[in-house]
C-alpha cells in the first residue's frame, strides 16, 4: 500500500466545500488516500457521503478510509477504517471485518504503538507531531524524536499527521515515516489541488535526496 499523500477531508476547513470535491481536487493533486471524517452529520448523511467518496476514489485508484465508523466503512465499501484510542480495538475490528480490509490507529507513545501493531493494525498514524488546530482533543506535538522512536519499534507502516506543512515535511520525511497525513495545509488552501500537489512533490523529492 502507498500511503505517502492521505489526506483527510473537512468541510468547515474547507469553508463549506463537500466532501466530494474535496476529495476529487485532491486526487487530481497526487493524494494516494483519501479519508472521510466528518463529527457533525448524521449516520444516514455520513453513509451517504462515503459511498460517493468509494465511487470516486474506486474510479481513480485511490485508498478510501473511513474516520471512526467500522459500521460505515463496511456500509459503503471502504478500503478501511481508521481508529482512534477510544474506538472499537483493531483485533475486535478485525474479527468483523473481511480479508484484506485496511485497520489504521493513531497512537502517540512507543507503547500505544507496539500494542495497536500486536492487536493486528495495519499502519499506525502519529498524532499529532507537531501542535495543530485542525483537530481539538489532539494535545501538544510529539515531536519528530517520539517519531523516530516509534518508527524504530513497529514494522507495520507509519504515517505522520498533525502541523506538517511545507516548511517541515522534509524533516518528517527524513525521520523514516512511510507518508504524511494532512488537513488544513491542503484542504484549506484555496486551491486544494496545487497544494497536494506541491507536497507530493515534497515529498518525492525528500526521498530521492533520502536515497542518493
Amino acid at each position: 500500500m502507498k500511503y505517502d499523500l492521505y489526506v483527510i477531508t473537512d468541510e468547515a476547513i474547507a469553508g463549506g466545500l463537500p466532501h466530494a470535491e474535496i476529495a476529487r481536487r485532491a486526487i487530481a493533486g497526487g493524494a494516494d488516500v483519501i479519508q472521510l471524517r466528518d463529527k457533525m452529520c448524521s449516520c444516514r448523511e455520513f453513509n451517504r457521503i462515503g459511498r460517493t467518496l468509494r465511487e470516486i476514489t474506486r474510479k481513480a485508484g485511490t485508498l478510501f478510509i473511513v474516520n471512526d465508523r467500522l459500521d460505515v466503512a463496511l456500509a459503503c465499501g471502504a478500503d478501511g477504517v481508521h481508529l482512534g484510542q477510544d474506538d472499537i480495538r483493531p483485533g475486535v475490528a478485525r474479527q468483523i471485518a473481511p480479508p484484506g480490509f485496511i485497520i489504521g490507529i493513531s497512537v502517540g507513545t512507543v507503547e500505544e504503538a507496539v500494542r495497536a501493531e500486536q492487536e493486528g493494525a495495519d499502519y499506525l498514524a502519529i498524532s499529532p507531531v507537531f501542535s495543530t488546530a485542525s483537530k481539538n482533543n489532539a494535545g501538544p506535538g510529539r515531536g519528530l524524536d517520539v517519531l523516530r522512536e516509534i518508527r524504530r519499534n513497529v514494522s507495520v507502516p507509519v504515517i505522520a499527521i498533525g502541523g506538517i506543512n511545507q516548511d517541515n515535511v522534509r524533516k518528517v520525511i527524513a525521520a523514516g515515516v512511510d507518508g504524511i497525513a494532512v488537513i488544513s495545509v491542503v484542504v484549506g488552501s484555496p486551491d486544494i489541488t496545487a497544494a497536494a500537489r506541491e507536497l507530493k512533490k515534497l515529498i518525492s523529492d525528500s526521498r530521492k535526496k533520502m536515497r542518493s
